[in-house]
């Protein structure tokens, strides 16, 4: 991904997956994605290079904080199961959409077997 492209590229990622809504529920600055009304992802539309939060297994996000200067506690939210991942491309894009795939995947699973059906195509 291309610095000034992050964010956008996030976005359109987050957008991508089945049953995914873009919301505004904490004003304009901050565009939420959310599957079936739970959140998976946030992204501050402040300035570039941006950030974007993602849910995560405790012990995943607790590796990838210290593997990544880039990668924190997530901002404003569960700092156990959210990290904030600042989109400056010290982490490498193949691994960014492995995590936003993952958040939203935990997000999934968390679903009724009658949401889940209603994702698939």
């Amino acid at each position: 991904m291309v610095r000034s492209s992050s964010r956008d590229r996030v976005i359109a990622e987050c957008l991508a997956k089945p049953g995914a809504a873009e919301d505004y529920p904490f004003g304009d600055g901050v565009a939420v994605f959310k599957v079936t009304g739970r959140m998976f992802a946030l992204v501050p539309l402040d300035p570039p290079p941006g950030s974007v939060s993602l849910k995560c297994d405790p012990d995943l996000a607790a590796d990838l904080r210290a593997r990544y200067a880039a990668i924190t506690p997530g901002y404003h939210l569960n700092k156990r199961h959210w990290n904030t991942v600042a989109l400056d491309g010290s982490v490498p894009d193949e691994e960014l959409l492995e995590l936003i795939d993952h958040s939203y995947e935990l997000v999934v699973a968390r679903l009724t077997r009658a949401q889940r059906n209603k994702l698939k195509p």
